[in-house]
């Protein structure tokens, strides 16, 4: 499953917003993967190994929100980095993982794909 270009994986349960994201990364010479949620984050976590980030919003349906899969990927996966992203939380109120960075709503989609290539480089 490698690609030439580092693999992004979105999360995120709005799909307009998901297909904006999704079309953000690969408008910046990136790979997309999609999830609606945390559970099928999860799932593609333990079944691919070339996924470089995790971009994730923090509210999400499901037992699992993005501040919670940001932890879980960071304990299982320290070399994958980590973006949450959120329009309802505010930088320093919740707790991102080391290396993690929170990026609010709205973002600019020019300063985000840099962010990721920064970090995926």
């Amino acid at each position: 499953m490698a690609s030439a270009s580092p693999v992004i994986l979105v999360v995120e349960d709005e799909p307009n917003l998901r297909l904006a994201a999704v079309d953000m990364v690969e408008d910046s010479g990136l790979t997309a993967l999609e999830a609606p949620d945390a559970e099928e984050a999860l799932a593609m976590l333990r079944e691919r190994d070339d996924i470089r980030l995790v971009f994730t919003d923090v509210q999400m349906p499901g037992n699992v929100d993005g501040m919670r899969l940001a932890n879980l990927v960071h304990d299982r996966c320290p070399l994958i980095d980590v973006i949450v992203t959120s329009g309802e939380v505010a930088p320093g109120e919740l707790p991102v993982p080391a290396g993690g960075v929170f990026i609010p709503k709205p973002y600019d989609h020019d300063k985000l794909a840099q962010l990721m290539h920064r970090l995926v480089d």
